[in-house]
């Protein structure tokens, strides 16, 4: 019956997760992702840049209507400026989306063997680390500053036995059950290795 189960996740698994490679009868328990509050200050900032350079352009505009000497500019200049402002609108725009698309890749996927950790630098800079739930020593989680106590965010770690190999991963939403639920997984690995090694 257990080994039906397995093999039913592990399905449901493949399914779910094509951007992972499980092994036989492995499926995942635990898909960790980053705060959707991180994405809403990433739109904040653009947001922001967008109403600025819009203020900008109302500003001039203005000036040129109340015929201000100091500020006014000609239609060739304001042309161009309208212009400038609409392709930094484009950059903040598409800036905004690689921000986010990067900010989403850094994730978690723990299954019933494995931790596998998706990270990204950058748009050409990203990494797979991959480690056995058996080998992981420590799990744990800190809270750095008033906003993560606020929205209950949490930087959560994991290290390893022997390398002393700490893996992590910022603005995690209750870093709490995270923790809880890695640490039985590993348990229960460390638990099933002992007992074949005693067999």
């Amino acid at each position: 019956m257990k080994a039906e189960l397995s093999k039913i996740q592990h399905a449901r698994s493949e399914k779910d997760f094509p951007e992972i490679d499980l092994e036989q009868d492995e499926y995942v328990v635990l898909h960790i992702k980053r705060s959707r509050l991180g994405v809403a200050l990433i739109w904040a900032v653009v947001a922001v840049l967008v109403v600025a350079l819009s203020l900008i352009l109302i500003f001039f505009a203005k000036s040129n209507d109340m015929m201000n000497t100091v500020f006014n500019v000609n239609e060739a200049s304001m042309h161009y400026l309208r212009v400038a402002v609409l392709a930094l609108y484009v950059v903040f725009f598409f800036g905004g989306f690689v921000v986010q698309s990067i900010y989403d890749s850094n994730q978690i996927y723990v299954t019933n063997r494995r931790l596998i950790q998706k990270s990204r630098v950058s748009i050409f800079a990203n990494s797979t680390n991959i480690i056995e739930l058996r080998r992981i020593e420590d799990v744990s989680f800190r809270q750095n500053s008033l906003l993560d106590q606020i929205f209950h965010m949490g930087v959560l770690r994991m290290s390893t036995v022997g390398d002393e190999t700490t893996y992590t991963l910022k603005y995690v939403d209750t870093p709490h059950d995270e923790v809880k639920t890695i640490s039985h997984l590993v348990y229960e690995c460390k638990k099933t290795n002992d007992d074949t090694s005693v067999k």
